[in-house]
């Protein structure tokens, strides 16, 4: 009989143990897991921001070029075309 308790007891103990891990366990991972949304968050914002900053940038490029520079003459030329080309193209799809 006394052979039986302490398998019962030490059957016990480790289900305690187990329960404990798993609380554990289960609290960490939803850390973990706030953790990761914090994050996709905080990459989802940076995306956007260096979209922004791309833009701005290409912006800039645009306007730097149609001012005229001497070396960026050709550069100029091609991106007004490209603009040119943009606007008939605007033009021609609004027209149909």
């Amino acid at each position: 009989m006394s052979n039986i308790t302490e398998v019962v007891n030490l059957v016990e103990d480790k289900l305690q143990k187990l329960l404990e891990n798993y609380s554990f366990l289960k609290e960490e991972n939803d850390l973990l897991y706030t953790k990761i949304a914090v994050l996709e968050n905080q990459i989802a914002k940076e995306k956007q921001l260096f979209n922004d900053i791309e833009k701005e940038y290409q912006t800039l490029k645009i306007a730097k070029t149609i001012e005229g520079s001497k070396e960026d003459r050709r550069e100029t030329k091609l991106k007004i075309n490209a603009l040119i080309r943009e606007v008939d193209l605007c033009i021609s799809q609004l027209s149909e």
